[in-house]
């Protein structure tokens, strides 16, 4: 990973804790602010049936809060979720390019007869080497797309 893609990693990192510490904020917010609500109406002398309208009034705007809080939550949560497959996806090319390039290299590297044997016990051991790189290649692609695949889960659920 280079620097550049390391810091904007870092820089995602950090603003998603202070996304999750709004989040938090706001939540104790609402709950103290229900609490306190709930303390005013039943120690304010009031009559019952004042009591019980002023509850009532007080449940439907909280259903309104509520609703309004979970759908910007959902849009976040979304909005998130969309951003870290994107960044998964250029990673996953970035990386995917990088190791093709490498591929090349290898496959560009022209083998160097030995004393001892021939031009084509060289080319039998560059290309067993080469399957080899390959196929470790294709491991290393396939256990980062999985952790991507895990982390879009996460974010999504």
């Amino acid at each position: 990973m280079s620097s550049q893609e390391r810091s904007q990693f870092e820089h995602g990192q950090a603003k998603s804790e202070e996304n999750i510490n709004t989040k938090d904020f706001l939540i104790g917010a609402l709950i103290g602010g229900m609490v306190g609500a709930a303390a005013a109406l039943f120690l304010a002398p009031k009559s019952g049936k004042e009591l019980r309208n002023n509850i009532n009034e007080q449940a439907v705007v909280l259903k309104e809060r509520t609703g309004q809080l979970r759908e910007s939550a959902m849009s976040k949560g979304t909005q998130l979720a969309g951003t870290a497959k994107e960044k998964s996806n250029v990673l996953a090319q970035s990386v995917s390019r990088q190791s093709i390039e490498l591929v090349n290299k290898v496959k560009s590297i022209k083998p160097i007869e030995s004393l001892t044997g021939g031009a084509e016990e060289n080319k039998t051991a560059v290309s067993n080497k080469q399957g080899a790189n390959n196929d470790e290649i294709q491991k290393k692609l396939e256990e980062t797309k999985k952790a991507f695949d895990e982390t879009e889960y996460k974010y999504n659920h």
